[in-house]
């Protein structure tokens, strides 16, 4: 894989050794920059005396560690302005507290059954796997557990939680989050993941992570065939701006979809950062010529220090008319608010529906075309009294069966027992029913 002028001298500043070892990710974690000095270094920037006063105090409390991969992408012409920047390195305002934030906005430790689990939905829950991060996002929603401490759940923690999913069978849907799930060894997360699929109920696994983004050397051919034996596996990964999507970015995600992988995206509303329909437009269209689906674009919680990141929920709207009917249907994420108090995504949405009666609705386009849908004159709905048995709808929910060949085909398929088609009126087969 080649890498840029910058990338290479970046590399020579941490590493005097012979071999160029930039694409190795463990290398990348074991020189994730974590002080002043060394960020400077490397950039070759010199940052203001206030940003240098205050940096102790910020990552005291909210650390800071950023890959020499993503550290490579930032724009050192327009340092403070840059959406890599912004991203990672800490700023005053993190320590201004609004008094509306909270350090578990999403009470997912409310919600939690069991150490590593949070079970808000009926049929799925979130792992807890890793407290570990390739980077410490600005933005994090769970600042109050990722890089306060570096850790990963052992296998006790991880089986007791496991338990928790087995002895509940209406969980059909494990997300595994963090932390990253990705900075766990392949053999420890191939555990993992072998064990939720020996549970009959679990039907889909999915992972949540940010290596494509900020350390896409993650995404290894052997990662890749070690996941594939977990199918159906589902990856959302996190770019939040056009300028992540990298030739190496590119190459993780190709590895992903190629192995039969669906990709979803999940990005956050930061302001300063993407709060721009052109931005926003760029970064879905990117996505999906990557096999990305946009998933959702999140209104940015209400986690400490996070104010200065926060938009009005109006901006989301502006965005969202500038992507429906402008751009195709799978390029527009559902836009939602993470409800405070652990209430569950709620989807936020321009409104279309103008106005409805018995006989009609109102409705406006994308353009402000108003116009309207007749509803039916009669329409019975199915009356539910919860007596399955004797409803009118078909009410067959298993896999239709094909194997229920005709014809030729039948005599010929093995699975079928018939030797002969007897024409209808056949007079020898009449009498010998008679």
């Amino acid at each position: 894989m080649v890498i840029t002028e910058k990338q290479q001298d970046i590399f020579n500043q941490i590493d005097k050794n012979k071999g160029n070892r930039w694409t190795d990710w463990k290398w990348q974690i074991r020189h994730a920059i974590r002080d002043l000095n060394t960020f400077e270094k490397l950039l070759g920037v010199t940052l203001s005396d206030s940003a240098r006063e205050q940096f102790e105090d910020i990552t005291g409390r909210f650390p800071m560690a950023i890959t020499p991969y993503y550290l490579s992408l930032m724009d050192t012409d327009d340092l403070e302005n840059d959406p890599i920047f912004k991203q990672s390195f800490p700023v005053a305002e993190e320590l201004t507290i609004d008094s509306s934030e909270m350090n578990d906005p999403l009470h997912e430790d409310e919600d939690c059954p069991v150490a590593g689990v949070t079970h808000r939905y009926p049929d799925r829950v979130l792992l807890l796997v890793s407290n570990t991060c390739a980077m410490y996002c600005r933005h994090c929603t769970r600042k109050r557990r990722v890089g306060d401490v570096d850790s990963v759940p052992g296998k006790s923690q991880i089986a007791a939680a496991i338990d928790y999913i087995r002895n509940n069978p209406q969980i059909r849907d494990v997300l595994l989050s963090g932390g990253d799930p990705f900075l766990l060894g392949d053999d420890y997360l191939d555990w993992i993941l072998t064990e939720l699929r020996h549970i009959p109920h679990v039907e889909v696994i999915r992972i949540g992570t940010r290596t494509p983004v900020v350390l896409p050397y993650r995404i290894t051919d052997d990662l890749v065939e070690m996941l594939k034996k977990h199918h159906p596996i589902w990856i959302n990964t996190h770019f939040n701006h056009p300028r992540e999507i990298t030739d190496s970015s590119r190459m993780a995600l190709k590895r992903l979809a190629d192995s039969g992988i669906p990709l979803g995206n999940q990005s956050v509303l930061l302001a300063g950062v993407n709060d721009c329909p052109r931005i926003m437009r760029s970064l879905v269209h990117k996505l999906v010529m990557n096999r990305v689906r946009p998933y959702y674009l999140y209104q940015c919680d209400l986690s400490e220090g996070l104010s200065h990141f926060r938009t009005p929920v109006g901006k989301g709207i502006e965005i969202l008319e500038s992507l429906i009917g402008h751009t195709s249907g799978f390029c527009v994420p559902t836009y939602v608010i993470d409800a405070p108090g652990g209430g569950g995504k709620i989807p936020i949405m321009p409104n279309y529906l103008i106005s409805w009666s018995t006989n009609k609705v109102v409705l406006r386009n994308y353009e402000g075309v108003i116009t309207t849908y007749k509803e039916p004159d009669s329409y019975e709905p199915t009356f539910c009294d919860r007596n399955c048995e004797e409803c009118n709808l078909n009410l067959s929910l298993e896999d239709a069966d094909e194997r229920k060949s005709i014809g030729i085909e039948q005599l010929l398929s093995d699975y079928n027992e018939t030797i002969s088609l007897i024409p209808a009126n056949n007079s020898r087969h009449e009498r010998r029913h008679s």
